[in-house]
């Protein structure tokens, strides 16, 4: 159990850069205004039958909704390097820096340390874990061990069309890579890649891969390797070249683009 928000072991998030993801402020109404919801009964213990009936507590999805919100905003601050690796962030000051309880965020930190991203220090809190340049060679090298063969199986199959569709999810990219906010490109990324996944039609395929391509994503220890907007806009290109290839299908340029596009993000 982390320390609350006082102590010399709390460390907390830097101030935000303009631009970075904030928490929508329904989450604070979400985690604290549960006893709005409850049922008079279970506050009296007696229920009047003239009495209109009670309305019904609060669905859990609720909790759930808080929950994927707050994992939502920790992995964006982390690709945004607002979480920075080998930092040690407790539970209490980042659920007091969302505007919830330390609750939503602790459950939070347990998925990302299920990910990778971060690990559990005993009376502190989470440690983001740092990572180096051979970490993202492994990574690159199993995505494209993944995704080279089923994007050569996409290209003999796929009708042009359907290539067609996906051209507005390459143009954000783009336009998200324009913008240089590293988070923003990410998110776009991801969607673009996820889309042509989807197109084999196995659902565990798409996990496994946006699980590999969500680590690839985070920072490196001490910023090293950060990438800038014109490797933004460079990495953002090879989308539209690879659509490009899979319309006519060009199998070796096909190839060549998805193994440089991996191995490019290193």
């Amino acid at each position: 159990m982390e320390q609350g928000t006082q102590g010399s072991d709390r460390t907390e998030i830097p101030d935000r850069p303009a631009g970075a993801v904030r928490v929508p402020p329904q989450l604070r109404a979400a985690d604290v205004d549960r006893e709005r919801y409850a049922a008079p009964g279970a506050v009296r213990g007696e229920h009047t039958h003239g009495e209109p009936s009670p309305p019904p507590p609060r669905p859990a999805v609720q909790r759930s909704s808080v929950r994927g919100q707050i994992l939502d905003a920790l992995r964006t601050a982390l690709v945004a390097g607002e979480l920075r690796p080998g930092e040690v962030y407790s539970a209490p000051a980042l659920g007091e820096r969302f505007g919830v309880s330390a609750t939503p965020v602790r459950e939070a930190m347990q998925q990302l340390a299920l990910e990778g991203a971060v690990e559990v220090v005993p009376n502190r809190g989470f440690r983001v874990l740092e990572r180096g340049a051979r970490e993202l060679a492994e990574l690159a090298e199993v995505r494209a061990l993944i995704e080279v063969p089923v994007m050569l199986r996409l290209a003999r199959t796929v009708p042009a069309e359907r290539w067609a569709d996906l051209r507005p999810l390459a143009d954000a990219t783009v336009r998200a890579a324009s913008s240089g906010c590293r988070a923003t490109y990410a998110e776009a990324d991801r969607a673009f890649h996820r889309a042509l996944l989807t197109l084999a039609g196995n659902e565990q395929l798409v996990q496994v891969a946006e699980d590999l391509h969500r680590r690839a994503q985070w920072p490196l220890a001490g910023g090293t390797g950060a990438r800038g907007r014109a490797d933004l806009m460079a990495d953002a290109a090879e989308h539209t070249a690879l659509l490009d290839a899979l319309v006519v299908r060009d199998l070796d340029a096909v190839r060549s683009l998805v193994g440089e596009h991996f191995a490019g993000a290193v």
